[in-house]
C-alpha cells in the first residue's frame, strides 16, 4: 500500500532527499526473527520511507517497497522541478540525478560530513525523520499496514507545526468538506 501525502507546492530552489527505515528495535523483535540473525541497512526487515524536503520547510514522504534508483529517481523527477539543487547523501540510488537536469550536491556521512562550506546538507530532512520516529515510538508499535496513514498524519503535522491550533482546525475542516 502506497499513499502519497501532502503534495509540495513549490519544488524549486534547494531540495533535500533522503531515505530512512522505520520499525522496531532489535531487542524488541520476536524470537523467530532473532533466530535468523540481523541485517542492518539494505538487508533490514524494516520499512523504508523516502522523503523530500524543500528548504521552505515543506516535507513530502512516502512508504516504499525499496530504496533502489529505479524507485527513487522517478519520485524525484515527479516531485522536484528540473534545475533545482538536490542535496543528498552518497547512497548509490541517487547516482545520475545530475544527468536528469538537477544540480546534485552530496554530503558524505561516511567521512563524518554532515554539512559543507557551501551550505549543502540534508539536516532538515534528518530532523523530520527524527520527529517521525519519536512520534511512532510513542504509539507503542504499529502495523506495516497502518504506517502510511501515520506517515500522512505526521507529515501534515510537521508541515503545519508553526500554525496556531485555530488555523490547523480550519484546515482540517476544509479537508473534511472536500471528502
Amino acid at each position: 500500500m502506497v499513499i502519497c501525502v501532502n503534495l509540495i507546492q513549490d519544488t524549486t530552489g534547494t531540495i533535500e532527499v533522503d531515505k530512512t527505515y522505520v520499525g522496531g528495535r532489535w531487542k524488541n523483535k520476536r524470537k523467530s526473527i532473532h533466530d535468523h540473525g540481523t541485517n542492518r541497512g539494505r538487508g533490514t526487515k524494516k520499512q523504508p520511507v523516502f522523503g523530500i524536503l524543500c528548504r521552505n520547510s515543506q516535507v513530502w514522504a512516502e512508504v516504499g517497497d525499496d530504496v533502489e534508483s529505479d524507485t527513487l529517481q522517478p519520485l524525484i523527477s515527479r516531485k522536484v522541478s528540473t534545475g533545482s539543487t538536490v542535496c543528498s547523501d552518497t547512497w548509490k540510488a541517487y547516482t545520475g540525478i545530475a544527468a536528469k537536469g538537477y544540480v546534485h550536491r552530496l554530503v558524505n556521512h561516511g567521512e563524518k560530513q554532515y554539512s559543507n562550506e557551501k551550505g549543502n546538507h540534508i539536516n532538515g530532512l534528518k530532523g523530520f525523520c527524527g520527529f517521525l520516529k519519536r512520534k511512532l515510538v510513542s504509539k507503542g508499535g504499529i502495523t506495516k499496514k497502518k504506517l502510511p496513514l501515520y506517515l500522512a498524519e505526521y507529515v501534515w503535522r510537521y508541515n503545519h507545526r508553526n500554525n496556531s491550533d485555530r488555523i490547523k482546525m480550519r484546515r482540517i475542516l476544509l479537508l473534511l468538506e472536500n471528502i
